[in-house]
């Protein structure tokens, strides 16, 4: 039986692009499945859509409690405020009111 002696140098040509493609391969498979890649962005896009509901829903309630603190001004004091939270802590109520509770 012969015996074909391999040439390194031929072998050297063909296992160079291959490792470089390999490589290309590679870095694809990362840019399109990868953490950051192409397929996370819609992930992302999801997220960032939830997260702007939340921010709005937060943002609501910020200016809610903003709005509550500038009615509780030391100085200034709404009157109809502090009668809710005196009812609303000290559980009171006048003899001729009648409170319907809401929740």
């Amino acid at each position: 039986m012969f015996k074909r002696k391999r040439n390194p140098a031929i072998i050297r040509s063909f296992l160079v692009p291959f490792l470089a493609l390999v490589a290309l391969l590679a870095i694809a498979a990362y840019a399109l499945l990868g953490p950051t890649g192409i397929i996370a962005w819609t992930d992302y896009r999801t997220a960032l859509n939830q997260r702007s509901q939340q921010l709005a829903l937060l943002e609501k309630e910020r200016d809610s409690l903003r709005n509550r603190q500038r009615l509780l001004d030391q100085n200034n004091v709404d009157p109809d405020l502090a009668g809710e939270l005196m009812r609303k802590e000290l559980n009171v109520a006048a003899p001729d009111e009648i409170i319907i509770p809401t929740k």
